[in-house]
């Protein structure tokens, strides 16, 4: 998500950028502390600066996901059949009208043990489809879907925002995909620059995807092949 993000918002880069590096501060301040008690009075320069840090990093995360999801549902519901309603939910640590009061009340625990407890560098977050955390509970074809559903949500929003298209890498992709998702899949990346690694090409010809380049990789050796036509008597 922040590889995203920060390719998209030069505003969020510059926060999490300096969020990390208070929180890298903050963190010796609490190894010091150990030998230097003295220095505990200046925690709170850089609590400020964490929260204020902090708060845009989360905010802007939130609305990220916001973002994404209002465009994953759809790819996820073709993607999966119809089946499995996807969504993403952001689980921060911390709210942001709570990071100030939070970060006071661990204090003596982040001494104790040398690092900061609370803030935005221990969110996380949720695959959801229909109810069940698919990163817990899912299958690994589930898992594979979703996975597949972010990245092509991750690339149409990056063509909103930007209004480019970015090239799209997908190794071995649809070994893991019955035929429906497949065919949704190769549909969608049609018109996309696509780099894919695999090792047999029935698929593609078999659902009739334009290949415009194939290399085989080979005992270390890269040959460039012909394309294949369309129908299995065509195969190599």
């Amino acid at each position: 998500m922040d590889l995203e993000l920060c390719q998209l918002d030069s505003v969020y880069l510059h926060n999490l950028n300096n969020y990390n590096k208070v929180i890298n501060q903050r963190n010796r301040l609490l190894k010091e502390l150990y030998h230097n008690p003295g220095l505990k009075d200046t925690l709170s320069i850089w609590d400020a600066q964490l929260v204020s840090f902090g708060n845009s990093v989360i905010e802007r995360r939130s609305a990220f996901v916001d973002q994404l999801n209002g465009i994953l549902y759809e790819i996820h519901l073709k993607l999966s059949g119809g089946k499995e309603k996807l969504q993403i939910v952001y689980e921060p640590d911390v709210a942001t009208d709570q990071f100030e009061k939070r970060l006071l009340s661990c204090q003596e625990k982040d001494i104790k043990f040398k690092q900061t407890s609370i803030g935005p560098h221990r969110d996380d977050f949720s695959f959801v489809a229909d109810d069940i955390d698919i990163r817990k509970f899912g299958s690994q074809g589930q898992q594979r879907t979703a996975a597949l559903s972010l990245k092509l949500a991750e690339l149409e929003l990056v063509k909103q925002v930007t209004g480019d298209v970015p090239l799209l890498l997908l190794d071995d992709v649809l070994s893991e995909l019955d035929s429906n998702r497949q065919n949704y899949l190769l549909n969608s990346i049609g018109d996309i620059q696509t780099i894919i690694t695999c090792t047999g090409l029935e698929e593609f010809v078999n659902n009739r995807f334009e290949i415009n380049k194939v290399f085989e990789v080979s005992n270390a050796a890269v040959e460039v092949r012909s394309v294949p036509k369309y129908g299995a008597d065509n195969l190599y």
